[in-house]
């Protein structure tokens, strides 16, 4: 049997390393380094009427899920509606976005694959500070 070569992470609610920009928060709960830039884990969370980072692409595939409230979605040319317990795969490449039209906070788990999104962080909070959300 092989020792494990990475340490096991266990947190508790709302635990994780936070960004905070404005209306949106990102909450990291695993990265490149502890998942051998393999994937990234974090949580996005949206105060209502909020968007969110803008049309974008980039390699990594991104995987959503919703964990609380309605987020919206742009895949490709198409804004959907996805209601809390809903499932959402952007593979790489694909031009994405996510935003929170109601009333209420909206939340998503957020898988970034491969890994080593949490670098960009610093950035992307001084690109929102410059920028802050607009209203969805």
């Amino acid at each position: 049997m092989t020792k494990p070569t990475r340490t096991p992470i266990v947190l508790s609610p709302g635990a994780g390393r936070r960004y905070s920009m404005g209306p949106m928060e990102a909450v990291f709960k695993a990265d490149g380094e502890e998942t051998g830039a393999h994937y990234s884990i974090s949580e996005w969370w949206l105060e209502p009427h909020t968007t969110g980072p803008g049309a974008h692409s980039h390699e990594a595939d991104d995987v959503f899920y919703v964990i609380e409230g309605t987020m919206s979605f742009l895949v490709d040319e198409t804004w959907v509606d996805a209601p809390q317990g809903s499932f959402v795969m952007v593979p790489g490449g694909t031009r994405h976005d996510f935003e929170n039209r109601s009333d209420a906070q909206a939340g998503v788990l957020n898988l970034s694959i491969p890994g080593a999104f949490e670098p960009h962080m610093p950035m992307i909070v001084d690109w929102f500070r410059k920028h802050p959300p607009g209203r969805a």
